[in-house]
């Protein structure tokens, strides 16, 4: 890099952004974009449409991997490039090309906090929740990268640097018993049946865990994820019946809006853990959860959240109320995060593999390299890796999203002139 005058090092500028989409299933940041079969997508997992009969078979029939994954590639002026992946798919590359890109090109990669709040003030109207929030999460995970690549450091050693020399895992998956024997600190099962299956339901809920924790022994963590699937009279009732399982901590049994739901459930259950937070949005979404002291541990997923630079507000919060911090899965973005942190005492693996029984790459075959962890832990010198350290495989199936906004949607309407242009004052 050249200098300036004071000496100061004139930093690379965003010259050009790309996105992707990733054809077929497997790859890339959408977690549940799997191949039929897989225990994400095909086994009895509750959720917010367990209700309705004919949703309660597969998570796919009401359309859970309906964006599919896509990438962000952000391009400087001396020709390093940042790239990230995250769910979004078609939709999510026309919001980058046609509203976001605006605020990047040009922009200088270091201004992480103007550039969040451009993208996320101009979608504010639309936006706030969802999915404009995870477009921003990804780009957000581009700069990251690509200033690490620039500086030729990782992320974590920009954001606070190591706070340990190894990253502890649990594993989210079927099979906790493969997890304890696999190395993991804890296991996480879904939860399989909701209110609206009934007393059965219930019935069955409670024998399944109880088998499950059979499987583990009674000293190894076990973790339940309800995935917004119940309402407090339910949540009460059953984490009443599982009281001699010893449940480490009950996740998400709520919709994610339902605050006050949270504060009746802590209210029955004082010495019982609750979390939430994987599908919560930005640090305004996170601080009537972490002010009302209702959930033990708080949960966001970087790739939704509003990427590393919001994630870090969040963070520091939380660890305002001696709040811990433990991320949804988001692979090697996630690892870089916890590391960083004194608040965060491990991370999650959510198992990618059809069985749920092996450990495999979080993204697929996205990456060349994409760090796993083994007997249960990674050492964080595998993260000394300019950026966030994925090298893309040459052989990934990305399409180019220029081809999908081919023809373009109609443009806006363009700019009023600024006064004293030629184009105000009658020059053409």
């Amino acid at each position: 890099m050249s200098s300036t005058k004071s000496g100061v090092a004139v930093f690379p500028k965003i010259k050009a952004i790309k996105t992707f989409i990733i054809q077929g299933v497997g790859s890339g940041g959408d977690y549940h974009n799997v191949k039929g079969g897989h225990w994400l997508i095909d086994s009895k997992i509750a959720t917010p449409m367990s209700g309705y009969e004919e949703y309660r078979q597969s998570r796919t029939s009401w359309g859970i991997n309906v964006l599919g994954s896509f990438c962000v590639e952000l391009e400087a002026t001396d020709g390093t490039k940042g790239f990230a992946t995250g769910f979004g798919g078609p939709p999510a590359c026309w919001l980058v090309a046609e509203h976001f890109k605006r605020f990047l090109i040009g922009a200088d990669p270091r201004d992480t906090n103007h550039l969040f709040e451009q993208m996320y003030r101009a979608s504010m109207f639309y936006g706030r929740k969802g999915l404009p929030v995870a477009v921003i999460s990804v780009i957000d995970l581009a700069i990251w990268d690509l200033l690490g690549k620039i500086r030729n450091e990782p992320v974590y050693k920009m954001i606070g640097g190591a706070t340990r020399e190894r990253l502890w895992f649990y594993c989210t998956g079927p099979e906790p018993a493969s997890a304890k024997e696999a190395g993991f600190t804890g296991a996480k099962v879904a939860l399989p049946y909701s209110p609206g299956e009934g007393p059965e339901g219930m019935r069955k809920n409670v024998e399944y865990l109880r088998k499950k924790r059979s499987e583990v022994g009674p000293d190894f963590p076990l973790r339940v994820d309800c995935y917004m699937s119940l309402n407090v009279p339910y949540t009460i009732t059953l984490v009443e019946k599982c009281k001699d399982l010893d449940i480490d901590w009950w996740e998400e049994c709520l919709s994610p809006d339902d605050f006050d739901g949270q504060a009746l459930l802590k209210r029955a259950h004082p010495t019982v853990k609750f979390t939430t937070g994987e599908h919560e949005y930005s640090r305004y979404g996170f601080r009537k959860l972490i002010e009302g002291r209702n959930v033990d541990i708080i949960q966001p997923d970087v790739m939704w959240v509003g990427g590393m630079t919001e994630l870090l507000k969040v963070s520091a919060m939380a660890a305002a109320y001696d709040i811990p911090v433990v991320p949804h899965a988001s692979g090697p973005y996630s690892y870089h995060f916890v590391v960083s942190q004194t608040n965060c005492p491990f991370q999650e693996y959510l198992a990618n593999s059809p069985d749920g029984k092996s450990v495999l790459p979080v993204f697929g075959n996205l990456f060349t390299n994409e760090p796993i962890p083994t007997k249960g832990y990674l050492d964080i010198t595998e993260l000394d890796k300019p950026g966030f350290g994925l090298e893309i495989n040459p052989f990934a199936p990305l399409i180019d999203a220029t081809r999908i906004l081919n023809p373009a949607p109609a443009r806006s309407l363009e700019p009023p002139p600024q006064e004293g242009s030629e184009q105000a004052n009658g020059v053409a």
